[in-house]
């Protein structure tokens, strides 16, 4: 894979999309983790304006602490990068205890996982409108358009997304040319919704590579009567979510009415 040469192909991209939209530069958040770092550094490297948001919200001190490193080396090199600490803690408890009670707090687990994403959607678009940036997507090929792994109005609302034709894997490669640190490299890759260190192996229950592996059979037209062991395990799990995640991954549905009725 070519590295450079797709390094250079996203940021002039994204240059002149910005530059087509009238927009003065990128707001991304950023999360400790490679999608986000990756992004953000491609966005700097436009020289167009890059505000990073920093959206605590229960955030485990490892992935703050690694985005907080990211940005100052963001900085160092590129001084068109700025950084704001939004802390979304107080907002999302806010928002909980106005909600309903329920009789078993784990029904709704997943809800809220997903409304700390929408609170971060929210925050992101506050400082687009502000200062007229775009919000930048942090969505790979695996997530955006194999198992679905995105919050939908939440990471999965902005306005372009850079890196969501890149698997996993490639996206690790451009951080190691790109000179992404060390600590973000090595992390394993989380969401971050859950205020605790669960990886996305945890939830999912298959690796990147093992994802990219099935999306790849997919497109080959391979069943899961084709495979065994552990193939088999991974091949169910991606094909499972890929098909309950559509609803993320398709246009809205929009009824359309009978020209007669009209």
């Amino acid at each position: 894979m070519q590295t450079e040469k797709i390094i250079d192909h996203i940021v002039n991209w994204l240059k002149e999309y910005a530059q087509k939209a009238g927009a003065k530069g990128f707001v991304i958040g950023v999360s400790g983790g490679i999608d986000s770092a990756v992004t953000a550094t491609l966005c700097a490297k436009t020289g167009l304006p890059l505000l990073c948001l920093d959206m605590p919200i229960h955030q485990a001190k490892n992935q703050t602490d690694r985005a907080s490193k990211h940005v100052l080396w963001l900085q160092e090199n590129y001084p068109n990068t700025t950084k704001t600490t939004v802390p979304l803690t107080p907002v999302f408890d806010s928002l909980v205890q106005a909600f309903p009670a329920v009789k078993n707090e784990e029904d709704r687990f997943m809800s809220l996982a997903n409304t700390r994403a929408r609170l971060r959607m929210t925050s992101l678009y506050y400082f687009a409108a502000l200062h007229g940036y775009l919000v930048a997507g942090t969505g790979n090929k695996v997530e955006d358009f194999g198992v679905g792994f995105y919050t939908k109005y939440g990471d999965g609302g902005v306005d372009l997304s850079p890196i969501a034709d890149l698997l996993k894997t490639a996206v690790f490669a451009l951080g190691k040319t790109l000179g992404i640190n060390e600590d973000i490299l090595t992390a394993a890759p989380t969401d971050g919704l859950w205020g605790d260190n669960r990886t996305d192996e945890d939830q999912i229950g298959a690796s990147y590579p093992e994802l990219e592996w099935a999306m790849d059979m997919q497109d080959k037209g391979k069943k899961e009567t084709d495979f065994k062991g552990r193939e088999a395990t991974v091949y169910e799990i991606y094909t499972r979510l890929n098909h309950a995640n559509q609803h993320k991954m398709n246009p809205i549905p929009v009824c359309e009415i009978p020209k007669e009725f009209l």
